[in-house]
Formats: C-alpha cells, structure tokens, sequence
C-alpha cells in the first residue's frame, strides 16, 4: 500500500515535469501545473513569488482565487507577509490560521488579501537555485490546520521541480526588459541624432547664404571703395602716400572675407564633390599659410565618395578642414597627407602631419576638436585622434559604413 502511494506521488511529480516543459511565462506554468499540485497538496490557493534580480522587489502569480498580489506592480520585499522565508531567516512558514498569525501581521506588511479570502492554513516554502532563493511557493485553505510537515516536504519537493524553469524565465524576462529598454534608448538617441542633423543641415544652409550675402553685397561695396580710394591716391592734390597703408588694410581685410565666404559657401563642394573639395582646400591652407609645407592627398575611395548624401559629404569635408586647419594653425608641420579609402563598404579620411602632435591629454580639448567629434556622431561616423609614438605629429581618423543601407538611412 505504502508503494502504491510513492509510486501514485512520483507519477504526480512526473505529471509536473511533463507540463512544464514547453512553457514561456509564468502565468502559464502555474495554471498548468496548478491542478497536478492539487492532487498532492490540496489548496484554494496557489501563487508563486519571485524575486526581482534586484533583490529589492517581487512579483506573485496566482491560481485558483485572485487577489490583490498579482495584480499590483513589483512591490518592495519590505512588505511582503512571507519576509522572513524570502530573505533566507526561514526554511519554511506552516501555518494553522494565518489570519491570527502575527508573522504575517505588521506594520506595512501587505497581507489583507490573507483576511478578505480567508487564507486560514498556509504552507510556504522556497525555490532555491544553486543555493539561491529566488522565490517562494505558496498553498492556501480555507480550513484551519490542512497542513502537515509531509505537506511542507511534497512541497519542497514541487518547489524543486519548479525552481529552474522560473529562474530560466526570470533571466529572460530580464533579457527582454533590458532589450526593450535599450531599444527605446537607441530610438531617443536617434531621434535626437536625427534632430541634431536637421539643425547641422538649417545651419548649413544659413551658412551658405551669409557666405552669397557677403559675396554678393558687403565684397561687392569693399571692391568698390577700394577702387575709389586708389583713385584718390592718384589725385595730385592728395596725400598718395597717406592713402596707402588704409588700401593695403582694407585690400587685407577683403582677402580675409573672401577666406570666410570660402569656408561658409564651399562652391568646390558643391560642384565637383568631396575627394576635390578637400584637395583644392589643402592645396589653397598650404599655399595662403605661406610655409614650407609639402602636401599630397591619395584617394583609394574607390568613387565611394561619390554618392554620399550631401549632408554627410559636407559634414566629412567641413571634418577634414578643420584637422587640416588645425595642423597648418598649431603644429608647424613639414609635411600633411590626406588619405581616402573605402574597404569592405567603411569609408575612411584620415589627416596626417608630422608637426608638434598631441602631447598631453589636455591638448585635445577645443572648440575644433570637439566640432569634428559632433560632426562625426551627427552622421553616425567614428572618429579617431591620437599622436604618433615618437610624439611628432597627428593622426585625425574619421570612418562611416558606406553602401545602400548607409544612403538611405543618410538621406532619411
């Protein structure tokens, strides 16, 4: 008789593992499994809590009456009736009326679901994985005194069963929140990139129609006033001589306008593409810098430049402007080499010189740098700046995936 009941009570346990298998949430195990659980502890209620990766908070799963535990958010483990047994101070809670039970009375303790359903006899025991709880699982009566020691022993035993598939689903119910939350932060910060870059792009274009304005009107008055000032000079009742430190500093103050229409309208851009830009730009920083630099710019692109969407072409080329800028203002280099490549759809520009380099930290901050680093997160680009080993010169690297994918996420 006694082996008829073993045998009876494994096929039970056998029974759990067998429902088990194939489900992915809580909710579902504990109704599949609630009913096969009944034949070996009798219950009007059953829930499982677990505990939060936090270890903070938990969450209950019911079945058979509902209350107010699993229809509630994560509430504080501070608060929960069963405590004790959830923070490990307990192997076990029996007991007979938990109604009257003060270990399930106190004061924030959240147990009124106990009084209004009138969960009398109550049975708590852990699930433990790898020696870690990571909840509880619980059996409610509404008769005092149901349960028994051997009550608290099958239980351990379903508790066993039980514990690893909601610990798998804990983890990827975690998996999943994070990815979600990720996701919705990936989405912000895109938006916000997006946002960003349609202001670079109104900048742009504002840019560029002070740089027409310039040209058009305030060149166009210089241009004029100094033809009439070189005209007085000729005069013979005038002082030629007085006249000719004011033509020189208004023809150096048109020559420096000029430079700024270029940099504001870059018509080279415009016309004939990046790989151009950037050269007719060294060539014209190198030659104005009046020093001795030697220069040369090798393009492997591969025509990748081509086809780039105009907003990211310029952001690249007003990149590369500024580290030349930077290498003919700062560094006092002998030589700079620009170098344009396209491998494996990755474009890369990178800006070489063999001046002063980088060579603490500190040296990295400003304005122009840290332009070329917006610029360079604006069009999802990576941007790289170091010094050489032997503390001569500086590297500027900026590379982007290139290809269908690229243009069109450019252009949306």
């Amino acid at each position: 008789m006694l082996n008829r009941a073993r045998n009876a009570l494994f096929d039970r346990y056998l029974g759990i593992s067998r429902l088990l298998a194939g489900q992915l949430d809580f909710n579902a195990i504990i109704q599949a499994v609630a009913a096969e659980i009944s034949h070996i502890i009798p219950h009007d209620h059953l829930d499982v809590c677990i505990k939060m990766l936090d270890g903070k908070y938990h969450i209950a799963y019911e079945s058979g009456l509902a209350t107010a535990w699993s229809q509630q958010p994560p509430a504080l483990l501070t608060g929960s009736p069963i405590r004790t047994l959830l923070a490990g101070e307990v192997d076990f809670l029996l007991s007979p009326d938990a109604c009257a039970d003060p270990r399930f009375h106190f004061e924030g303790a959240f147990s009124s679901p106990i009084i209004a359903l009138s969960l009398r006899s109550r049975l708590h025991v852990p699930l433990k994985v790898q020696g870690d709880i990571i909840g509880a699982l619980s059996c409610s009566s509404h008769e005092r005194d149901s349960y028994s020691m051997e009550d608290v022993e099958n239980a351990r035993s379903i508790a066993d069963l039980l514990a690893p598939y909601f610990f798998a689903l804990r983890a990827a119910e975690q998996a999943k929140r994070s990815a979600i939350v990720e996701t919705e932060a990936r989405a912000r910060e895109e938006g916000l990139r997006l946002g960003a870059l349609k202001l670079t792009e109104a900048l742009e274009a504002e840019r560029q129609r002070i740089g027409m304005d310039l040209h058009d009107q305030t060149l166009a008055d210089l241009t004029r006033l100094s033809r009439r000032m070189e005209r007085l000079s000729r005069l013979a009742d005038m002082h030629g001589d007085a006249l000719e430190p004011l033509c020189r500093t208004l023809q150096q103050c048109m020559h420096d306008l000029r430079e700024i229409i270029e940099e504001a309208k870059p018509t080279v851009l415009q016309l004939f593409g990046v790989a151009e830009a950037i050269e007719n730009h060294l060539e014209r920083s190198v030659r104005e810098s009046g020093q001795p630099i030697e220069w040369r710019m090798i393009d492997e692109s591969d025509g990748a430049l081509v086809d780039l969407d105009q907003t990211v072409a310029t952001a690249l080329f007003r990149i590369v402007q500024e580290a030349v800028n930077n290498a003919i203002r700062h560094g006092q280099p002998k030589t700079i080499l620009v170098r344009l490549a396209s491998r494996k759809r990755v474009l890369s520009i990178e800006v070489d010189d063999d001046g002063n380099g980088i060579c603490s930290p500190q040296d990295k901050a400003g304005h122009g740098i840290d332009n070329m680093k917006t610029r360079s997160r604006l069009i999802s680009a990576r941007f790289e700046m170091a010094g050489h080993a032997d503390r001569r010169g500086t590297s500027v690297k900026v590379t982007l995936p290139v290809g269908p994918k690229r243009l069109v996420e450019a252009s949306t």
